[in-house]
């Protein structure tokens, strides 16, 4: 990847490294997902901070199959989180994951979908001889 001496880099490099098309960035920064820097003569750049915040666009709709609503929520619920406390992002991806993969298979509560067998009594088996 190509990146400036400011450590951004434009909008076909990064629609390149992961697969996308142009007109998906775009989207998203309509719908206020991300916002790239702008050059002077209007050029969209992105710096790390968006790259990292696509990256966690991209895993929660490629990998869990989350809208851009949804998304946009998520992306809320982590800014506030991060304003109050550090977070760590991968454990709270990680949650978030398993929380959507529980609805799609439709497990309501994580704690009752455990199936907790009692201990079974051993018995003696009668030999047939």
């Amino acid at each position: 990847m190509v990146i400036r001496r400011s450590g951004f880099v434009m909008i076909s490099i990064v629609a390149e490294r992961f697969h996308i098309h142009p007109q998906t960035l775009r989207l998203y920064e309509r719908e206020g997902l991300i916002t790239p820097t702008r050059t002077e003569g209007n050029t969209r750049l992105y710096g790390p901070d968006e790259i990292k915040r696509l990256e966690m666009i991209l895993r929660l709709t490629r990998d869990l199959g989350v809208n851009l609503a949804g998304v946009e929520v998520i992306l809320n619920l982590v800014e506030r989180m991060q304003e109050d406390a550090a977070v760590d992002i991968d454990q709270m991806m990680r949650y978030i994951r398993q929380q959507v993969l529980d609805r799609r298979c439709g497990v309501e509560d994580r704690h009752k979908a455990l199936v907790k067998a009692a201990p079974r009594q051993l018995q003696r088996v009668r030999s047939t001889k």
